[in-house]
């Protein structure tokens, strides 16, 4: 497959972005290319296309499906493994914020309610009220996050582009 200027330098900024969020370049190059892919694509056309190891390739594919970022797609008549990812923006952001909460905050969570409940008279009391503070915050965080993933994707994103509105009826309010 080969790359035209314009998908090029997408795809080597999705890799640069993917490495600010904690991903390697590697597993962002792949995922920038599945998403720009009008088909779905086998691992040597990936390993090809971005002059990168087979087995790379496969450590990296592996990584996006635990992420829900990837999946398998079979071809008739192709014995191969097909990959291809959510074209969607919306559900894409969504699958990275949710495996974000999961790799990154539910543990924090997990921490802060561990120390909260570990916390005895040794324990002083900035700490007590700084630790409950940032898992009474998470907490809420994490609630409003759960309830926004309840609404139907278009009312959320009907939700989002009232921002301005809300603000202005919050401003009101408080």
């Amino acid at each position: 497959m080969d790359l035209d200027p314009v998908s090029t330098k997408f795809i080597l900024h999705w890799g640069e972005m993917g490495s600010r969020w904690g991903v390697s370049r590697t597993v962002s190059q792949i995922h920038g290319l599945l998403y720009l892919a009008d088909r779905p694509l086998n691992a040597e056309e990936i390993a090809d296309t971005l002059a990168i190891a087979r087995s790379n390739v496969s450590t990296s594919l592996k990584d996006l499906q635990s992420r829900g970022l990837a999946q398998i797609v079979h071809i008739i008549g192709d014995r191969r493994d097909h990959f291809t990812t959510v074209k969607d923006a919306f559900e894409f952001f969504s699958a990275v914020v949710e495996d974000r909460k999961r790799r990154e905050i539910d543990p924090m969570l997990a921490v802060l309610r561990d120390c909260a409940a570990q916390s005895d008279d040794k324990t002083p009391a900035a700490v007590k009220m700084q630790i409950k503070s940032t898992l009474e915050f998470l907490e809420i965080m994490t609630g409003w996050y759960s309830k926004m993933r309840e609404l139907p994707p278009k009312t959320l994103l009907t939700l989002m582009k009232m921002g301005n509105k809300v603000q202005s009826l919050l401003k009101r309010v408080a």
